[in-house]
């Protein structure tokens, strides 16, 4: 016999707790449970600084027994499978459990397989990644003695497209300090033709760029890693360019480009979970399949999805299911006592915290069509454009959000 509940989200990250928080604050439902195995809930912005040696890692998490909202039920399970046509998800250890609402909140997986030897050489040596293991990734800053450190990312999307350039800024103001920058080229090879896609953030950090003497390379396709030679392969798109050539070791080998690296930081590739990505509930390209305003399902009108899992032409952070979670919050609490969708539409917002030093930091907020949309409130905090490097936005992103998170978004309060 299947357990039931009204509501039924999958995920205990940001955005399921975001969800049930405001779904119970707001009574919009009184039977809600949370699908969750882990034991930990991670505050993983702030994995960009605990990466740089300047936030403790251990404050990044808190026990999900802490952030689950009072009146929802904890699942503490993985989901497995879907039965949409009979409202069923399967888990691996609970049995099967129906529904009236689903709401997908999964988060994303990583699949190492994208990048042959990538996955046996991550958070080991002089290879790591602020997205899997940031104390790792201090250790390698804080040891790296001169060469090529090179930053990179994969083709696939990922979490915080800024993120891998991030820890680059904050690495070269490191070993500026600590008299290892006159022995090192600093290289960013990425798959993008520019720097950032918003213009008004991009200017700015092409002059961070200029002044930090880091080589650009644009249209490199990451396509596997050489852990035992330190060589990372790229295939390159027509539209390759560089910016500030540093004559660093290349290899060749048929179509392919290989760097050699002294130390080398980069995004997993990521995909939709495993059993989200086997369902029928994707598109083509293997992500939740919603309506980009709604986050409806576009087959399924009782499930919704969002954040990082979600098919939406926009980058997956925790500010754009800030703006997200209340479009689907809306939309449930009428269909469920009314009947009806609402009207509220979601523009595609998210935003990157670009630290670009220590204590500096630009903020690209922007929607589906790349606008630059700076929040209001900034101004109450004397940032006149955020798309400048401020210590003010470097105080918000160390301290503001952290707290924020925490104690105001996931505890369905608006913010």
């Amino acid at each position: 016999m299947a357990t039931h509940h009204q509501v039924l989200i999958i995920g205990g990250g940001t955005a399921g707790i975001m969800t049930a928080s405001q779904l119970i604050t707001q009574k919009k439902t009184k039977d809600i449970a949370i699908i969750e195995p882990a034991d930990t809930h991670y505050y993983q912005p702030a994995w960009t600084l605990v990466g740089a040696g300047t936030y403790d890692y251990e404050k990044t998490g808190k026990p999900m027994a802490d952030v689950m909202p009072n009146g929802a039920k904890w699942i503490k399970d993985k989901a497995t499978a879907f039965d949409p046509e009979n409202n069923l998800v399967s888990t691996a250890n609970s049995g099967n459990i129906t529904y009236d609402y689903l709401v997908v909140a999964s988060g994303l997986a990583y699949d190492f397989s994208l990048v042959p030897g990538l996955g046996d050489a991550i958070d080991k040596g002089v290879v790591c990644s602020n997205y899997t293991d940031p104390k790792h990734t201090w250790d390698v800053v804080k040891n790296f003695k001169g060469g090529t450190a090179l930053f990179t990312q994969p083709t696939t999307p990922i979490k915080c497209g800024g993120a891998p350039q991030k820890i680059m800024y904050l690495a070269e103001s490191h070993w500026a300090k600590s008299k290892t920058r006159s022995k090192t080229d600093v290289v960013f090879a990425t798959a993008g033709t520019v720097i950032f896609g918003v213009k008004e953030i991009a200017k700015t950090l092409m002059e961070v760029v200029d002044r930090k003497d880091i080589n650009l390379r644009f249209g490199y396709q990451l396509k596997k890693i050489d852990g035992a030679n330190k060589i990372a392969w790229y295939s390159f798109a027509e539209h390759e360019k560089e910016y500030n050539h540093k004559n660093v070791k290349i290899e060749k080998d048929g179509n392919l480009t290989g760097i050699h690296y002294d130390m080398l930081h980069t995004a997993p590739p990521s995909v939709a979970p495993d059993f989200v990505s086997k369902s029928t509930l994707v598109n083509e390209a293997g992500w939740l399949d919603v309506d980009k305003h709604t986050m409806q399902h576009n087959r399924y009108a009782n499930i919704f999805g969002l954040g990082d899992v979600a098919g939406l032409p926009t980058a997956k952070t925790g500010a754009a299911i800030r703006k997200q979670v209340p479009v689907v919050v809306d939309n449930l609490g009428l269909l469920i006592n009314h009947d009806k969708m609402g009207n509220k539409s979601y523009n595609g917002y998210s935003s990157c915290p670009l630290v670009t030093d220590y204590g500096k930091m630009v903020l690209a907020e922007f929607d589906y069509n790349n606008n630059f949309t700076p929040d209001p409130k900034l101004k109450q905090m004397f940032i006149s454009d955020s798309s400048k490097e401020h210590w003010r936005l470097w105080m918000l992103k160390k301290y503001g959000l952290p707290y924020l998170y925490w104690n105001k978004m996931l505890k369905g309060k608006d913010v």
